[in-house]
């Protein structure tokens, strides 16, 4: 294990901080946070259980906000995270068999077409019209995108929030502010299977993960009270910010 200097600290925690405010927004805040655990030195598989334990306690706190603005729909965000559950399990076991790599591909092409249509489609995100939905067809679709996304963060990974707030947002019809709010409970549930995962397995480094935690929760804490504050415009202009990343991270993969 790496000794951790002055010099990592500085550079770790900010960029924690930063991956806590944008995950609490928009999603994908482990696009910011897991290349900055490898960067000061910490094995991948130990990143993967430090990451989580810094994500899953900002996470805690995010929620724990939105829950009390009274900004989620309970009932449907817990059938996409029992649902999710379920399909991070099947997609993690189909990861052993198949290779992801045509993920990459199809994801360089998904993403940009996915951010044309948020900034192309100016009120999307921006009315909540998730009643005109009957609440069966609510349910049934919410158990839906939580098997599929959770198949795709077992088989994958990267982005799963913010591919949850798009769905949320297209074919719930919820506003950006409900979709980001009902993502937490998902992404809390599966991050609470993996961190169990990682600690049995001892892949947690605690010397970075309890201090990251503090400034992952200070950064998601600030990103709750500025959704709260501004509301749909400034989800959807983070939203389209994580989309970058994620498309940067992609394209990293491909050709680097």
């Amino acid at each position: 294990m790496p000794i951790l200097s002055t010099i990592d600290y500085l550079i770790l925690m900010p960029l924690i901080f930063l991956a806590g405010f944008i995950d609490a927004i928009a999603g994908g805040g482990g696009l910011i946070s897991l290349p900055a655990y490898f960067s000061i030195g910490i094995p991948p598989h130990m990143a993967l259980g430090t990451n989580k334990f810094s994500s899953f306690s900002g996470t805690v706190f995010s929620t724990a906000r939105y829950f009390k603005a009274k900004m989620m729909d309970v009932p449907i965000a817990l059938t996409s995270a029992a649902l999710a559950l379920i399909g991070s399990w099947l997609g993690a076991r189909t990861a052993l068999k198949v290779s992801a790599d045509f993920l990459n591909y199809l994801l360089i092409i998904l993403i940009p077409l996915i951010a044309a249509f948020t900034l192309l489609r100016k009120n999307l995100g921006y009315e909540d019209k998730a009643d005109q939905i009957k609440k069966g067809v609510r349910f049934v679709l919410a158990a839906l995108a939580g098997l599929i996304i959770g198949f795709y963060d077992g088989f994958f990974g990267p982005g799963t929030g913010t591919f949850l707030i798009i769905i949320y947002a297209t074919l719930l019809k919820y506003d950006f502010i409900r979709a980001n709010a009902n993502t937490k409970v998902v992404n809390l549930a599966s991050n609470t299977a993996a961190l169990v995962t990682f600690a049995f397995a001892g892949k947690i480094f605690y010397p970075a993960a309890i201090p990251a935690a503090i400034f992952g929760i200070a950064g998601n804490l600030t990103g709750s009270k500025l959704v709260i504050l501004r509301g749909n415009k400034f989800i959807r202009q983070i939203f389209i910010l994580a989309l970058l990343l994620l498309l940067l991270r992609i394209a990293w993969t491909l050709f680097a």
